[in-house]
């Protein structure tokens, strides 16, 4: 017997056509040379057909059954779409244009009908239409690359309504060739041309080019949407790129990554399972594959669908796999519906084909009692069906069968090669076939639609042999864990809920099947109770310590989670150093509430009082007043919550609650040191070093403040209260935050001093200011409202940096356990951004700022560019605040900002950020002093501009151009133009020259820069009057002059003629532009006026006689023009 080539195990999928369509396309007489299919589409009820004909066939994939035909008198079908999700409509593209969409009422049992007729692509070919995935909204794409979209209003919301109601077509855009393919997905439109793809908000009116390279030829693109169980995650986008690679982007539009298939296409291809000819495996690998996906469909179960002229080609583009290649020739169009593919080939026969498993394949030929197909497809595929572990549709009792329906006599090789899988199937060895049951018997499966087999587990994970030997114990201990089912799930739930419950969690997994015949030092005779009780313990240990030792233990993914939930809740929530209070409060007895609400009743009170009083507009609209008001209450703020009391009962709380997780570790998990669990070991480790962590918490906030240099004269010993210190009501707290935060903007630092009365009056000095405010943040931190001090330090304590430290001291407190301050000991920063970006949105969320500060504090100006990334939760403000001692990095960010934004949005975005105005001049200002041209070069002695030095490169340019565009008032208009003139930036000064109608000064300073270029009309330069043409040609025979007598000493032959120099600004070049502006007949007694035309050469009066003559013959042309229209109109009134 022969051999014959099997696959190999790793291609368990394989494409099938189970079902011929060829009789139905006879019995709709699709397959004659006069007429023949040229569309397909496909939903879950209905397979469309369109006709060269101008007919829409709609046959019911249930049976084939029920067929509807649409007629089209506009010409043939050329392109076809079901609606998704409500298959009730479909619209159809014909050749002359026109989308028509249809109505089919199959819920009233009434007649097809049309309820729009789209006319926007009349004359053109419609090569693309997409429904929308929510809405009845129908986007069209055509040749020349034009993208609309048609708003249907169904008749089911009333007759009335679809009769009067016809939305006009909205034009989305127009690309810059031929769509290829449309794809929508949750708001977004996917646009795919010859030369790029395009992601458009179809609600924001968004637009973006996703990459940066362009292609030339049919490329698909498609939406990858995400599962079910993704969580949050977006969905993806592939874009077909040359070469067989492709693009894989984010929903934004960005690209993540090129994916290369070239040299995963060099292996054979997989036969097609029909029954038209036998399936057939060479087994040599071919040569790498360069192709062109000229379509991107998205399958079910991750995979994505392309095809050429060559075969299909389905790829798993998320772990870069080819799943499989089949071999199908001249494929015009591919419909597909979840694993079905309708294939239309370019002669006009549609074939039916599935994406099935290998035993879910040779399973359901079995049952159309195809068996020698069957049995082919067994022994092709039979490395795939030995190595599987779960043959839930293949056991062996179907393949005996399959064996048994195969004629021995003519069939003897396909009989031996099925007896040699059979083998394979059930070795002789008893050991391993009573160890293949153990796994039946104790492993529940089921299989997934992408073939991966899930197994549940009822046992542990010990070996064999032991599972074997305490089955009937463990099953036993099983019954007796059954009598507390609600405690049992509940403790389960709890342990999960925390950061190292996978420790846990593992540890009573492998103790709930041990033989409880083992001895165990802290097992008691009722093996339940005992594992009750240590659950118990480490549960009531575990909410006692999950915020200082979570980071020690948690994933990464679960570290996001954790962040994102504290920056949620900030400002009025904050990251608690120990315990929190609703956990202490939990823990404590109930009758210990009863103090803590007398403690802060007085508070209470005086808050509600406070707040009473400042609704009193004699208070409200005098701030004087509501200084005084503040002063008072912040008394009993300070009775409450000073630093001092709140620093003994922090302490104090830290001390009872590490004695208590001692105690509670000491008396559930006392084993011999020899015969200590590592999980105990693990456990131990991880309380003694959370205790050290609390025993240094104190005096973290102190040392960075000292590292980064901050100089407030506070108790080094004297950290942040970034949490309260008791339990606060919510209601209550937003009270306080609003009232604290209001003292704190109104300079209230303190209450009954001296102190207290200058600095709420303005009178202290800055700094003694800064210091009364750095002492105020410390000790009311979780009081304060981030946000707006943010904002205060910002505008109002410019001059004191102590306080801006201050503030990102408290902030690195709040987050020194984050996830970002962890991964800062590592030196990979796009990691560290990568996580930042995970644990987003952020919202304006102060917490970002200290991560920032982390970031360029270790890595400088490279960590500023990346953050742009992050606006507007990161302003421009806040990166100046970060940098202020180097503002050349504060420039490149700003410049990196505004040029990630298209050229017609850079304006409206710097608009936003320049608030307050005054802003705009300290920016300007920094661009202009920074990378630019040294003043020498640009300026002269006198002051005035050098020669061509506005030719220089400067690196902000485009910066300070926009700067200077922006609307402003005169005053900072005057102001820019002082700066620009001071450095020496001189196309910024004669423009604001122009706007501030200074054109003398901006003719002087063009004359200066000499060059003839400047004095054009684009931006209104060029002379107006008679005057300024006198005034520009008089400073250009000065010039000239003054050029003549110094070329000499430069070095620089400069003729007043201006024949080697044609862009110099010269009397004559001057006045061959007067010539052109005026006319030559009025320029000349103008020249002569000014005793100028001596200055002239022969050249002048060549041009002016060229002039002469083409002004002669354009009026001699529109005189035969209007005399013809004369003629014309008379023509017709007679």
């Amino acid at each position: 017997m022969a051999s014959v080539p099997v696959i190999p195990d790793s291609y368990n999928h394989v494409l099938a056509e189970l079902e011929c369509l060829d009789p139905l396309l006879s019995a709709l007489r699709l397959d004659s040379s006069r007429l023949k299919c040229t569309c397909i589409d496909v939903s879950k009820r209905w397979l469309a057909l369109g006709s060269s004909g101008g007919g829409l066939n709609l046959i019911q994939k249930d049976g084939w059954k029920q067929r509807l035909f649409l007629t089209h008198k506009e010409g043939a079908i050329s392109q076809v779409a079901c609606c998704l999700h409500d298959e009730d409509y479909v619209a159809v593209a014909t050749s002359q244009g026109l989308v028509v969409v249809w109505e089919l009422n199959q819920e009233r049992r009434g007649k097809p009908e049309r309820i729009y007729v789209s006319s926007e692509h009349k004359g053109r070919k419609v090569t693309a239409l997409c429904w929308d995935t929510a809405a009845l909204r129908v986007f069209v794409g055509d040749h020349v690359g034009k993208v609309s979209a048609i708003k249907i209003n169904t008749s089911k919301q009333g007759k009335a309504a679809a009769t009067f109601v016809m939305f006009p077509v909205q034009i989305i855009t127009t690309v810059d060739s031929r769509v290829v393919q449309l794809d929508y997905l949750d708001g977004r439109l996917l646009i795919s041309s010859l030369t790029r793809t395009y992601l458009c908000d179809t609600e924001r009116e968004k637009f973006w080019k996703i990459g940066n390279k362009e292609r030339d030829g049919e490329f698909g693109a498609c939406f990858f949407p995400v599962g079910k169980n993704s969580g949050n995650q977006q969905p993806l986008i592939y874009c077909a790129r040359p070469g067989s690679r492709m693009w894989e982007v984010n929903f934004d539009g960005e690209v993540q990554s090129t994916h290369q298939f070239k040299q995963l296409l060099s292996s054979p291809p997989l036969p097609v399972v029909t029954l038209r000819q036998d399936p057939h495996y060479t087994g040599s690998s071919c040569s790498p594959q360069s192709l062109s996906f000229s379509k991107l469909l998205y399958l079910t179960e991750h995979c994505v669908v392309t095809w050429t002229e060559r075969g299909i080609y389905i790829f798993l583009p998320q772990s870069l796999q080819v799943l499989l290649w089949s071999e199908v020739k001249d494929i015009q169009d591919i419909a597909v519906h979840k694993s079905e593919l309708f294939c239309l080939h370019t002669n006009g026969k549609v074939v039916h084909l599935s994406l099935l498993l290998v035993d879910r394949c040779i399973e359901r030929l079995m049952r159309r009692g195809f068996w020698t197909l069957a049995a082919r497809v067994s022994c092709l595929f039979q490395n795939s069906i030995v190595s599987c572990r779960a043959r839930k549709n293949l056991p062996l009792d179907k393949l005996e069968h399959l064996k048994s329906q195969l004629d021995a006599s003519t069939q003897q090789d396909l009989t031996a090669q099925l007896e040699e899988l059979i083998a394979k199937l059930e070795p002789l060895d008893s050991a391993c076939s009573s160890r293949r049951s153990s796994i039946s018997s104790h492993e529940s499966f089921s299989v997934l639609d992408s073939g991966i087999y899930r197994v549940i587990s009822r046992r542990g994970s010990q070996s064999d042999e032991d599972s074997c030997s305490l089955h009937s114990q463990t099953f036993s201990e099983d019954e007796r864990l059954k009598e507390f089912p609600a405690h049992h799930e509940d403790e389960q739930l709890e342990l999960e809920n925390v950061s190292h419950a996978s420790v846990v969690v593992e540890a009573d997994r492998n103790e709930t099947f041990l033989p409880f015949s083992i001895p165990l030092s802290f097992r008691s005779p009722s093996p339940l109770v005992s594992l009750q009780a240590v659950k118990e313990s480490v549960s009531s240990f575990v909410r006692k310590t999950t915020e200082k030792i979570g980071t020690l233990h948690i994933s990464p993914e679960s570290r996001g989670k954790h962040e994102a939930k504290d920056d949620e809740q900030l400002p009025e929530l904050t990251l608690n150093p120990v315990a929190s209070p609703q956990e202490e409060k939990e823990s404590e007895p109930q009758n210990s509430q009863l103090p803590e609400e007398d403690h802060l009743r007085n508070l209470k009170a005086a808050t509600a009082e406070t707040i009473a009083k400042l609704q009193d507009p004699l208070v409200l609209l005098e701030p004087q007043c509501m200084r005084r008001v503040l002063q008072e209450w912040l008394v009993h703020l300070e009775e409450k919550f000073s630093q001092e009391h709140s620093a003994l009962s922090v302490k104090k709380n830290k001390t009872v609650c590490a004695e208590e997780q001692r105690a509670v570790l000491e008396e559930n998990l006392q084993v011999a040191p020899a015969d200590r669990d590592p999980v105990d070991k693990e456990q131990n480790d991880i309380l003694e070093d959370c205790i050290e962590k609390e025993n240094t918490a104190e005096t973290c906030v102190s040392k960075s403040m000292c590292e980064s240099g901050t100089d407030v004269t506070v108790p080094l010993g004297c950290g942040f209260q970034v949490s309260p210190p008791c339990a606060i009501e919510p209601d209550v707290l937003k009270d306080l935050v609003e009232l604290t935060t209001l003292c704190f903007e109104l300079c209230v630092f303190a209450a009954g001093s001296a102190e207290a009365e200058e600095s709420s009056e303005g009178s202290l000095p800055p700094a003694a200011s800064g210091t009364l405010a750095c002492r105020f943040m410390q000790s009311y931190f979780f009081l304060l409202d981030l946000k707006r001090v943010k904002q205060r330090i910002i505008t109002m304590c410019a001059s004191s940096p102590d306080v801006w430290e201050t503030y990102i001291a408290g902030l690195k407190e709040i987050t020194c356990h984050s996830p970002v301050a962890l991964a800062m000991e590592s030196e990979d920063m796009l990691k560290i951004l990568k996580l930042l970006h995970d644990l987003g949105p952020w919202d304006n969320s102060p917490l970002l700022l200290a991560h920032a500060q982390r970031l360029y504090e270790k890595f400088g100006e490279t960590a500023l560019r990346p953050l742009i990334k992050f606006h507007p939760s990161l302003l421009p403000s806040d990166i100046k605040q970060l940098c202020r001692n180097d503002p050349a990095h504060f420039l490149a960010y700003l410049d990196s900002l505004v040029k990630s934004k298209p050229e017609d949005k850079r304006p409206f975005l710097l608009r936003s950020l320049l608030q307050p105005e005054s802003v705009r001049l300290d920016w300007l200002c920094l661009a202009v002093s920074h990378d630019a041209p040294q003043r020498a070069n640009t300026v002269d002695e006198e002051g005035n501009p050098r020669p061509r030095s506005h030719l220089f490169t400067w690196g902000y340019s485009q910066l300070i151009l926009l700067l200077i565009k922006l609307p402003a008032d005169f005053v900072m208009k005057e102001k820019m133009a002082d700066i620009c003139k001071s450095h020496g930036f001189w196309p910024g000064y004669l423009f604001l020259c122009l706007e501030l109608d200074r054109r003398t000064e901006a003719f002087t300073n063009i004359v200066h820069l000499d060059d003839l270029s400047l004095l054009n009309g684009e931006d209104g330069s060029i002379p107006e009057t008679i005057e300024e043409w006198k005034f520009v040609l008089h400073l250009a025979q000065n010039h000239s002059t003054a050029s003549h007598q110094h070329s000499p000493q430069n070095g620089i032959a400069v003729s007043n003629r201006g024949l080697s120099c044609p862009d110099c600004i010269t009397v004559e070049n001057v006045a061959l532009l007067l010539a052109k502006a005026i006319g030559p007949n009025r320029a000349l007694p103008l020249l002569q006026e000014c005793g100028l035309t001596l200055e002239l050469s022969e050249r002048f009066t060549g041009v002016c006689e060229i002039l002469r003559i083409a002004e002669k013959r354009q009026r001699a042309l529109i005189q035969s023009m209007l005399e013809r229209c004369d003629r014309f109109l008379w023509s017709q009134q007679a």
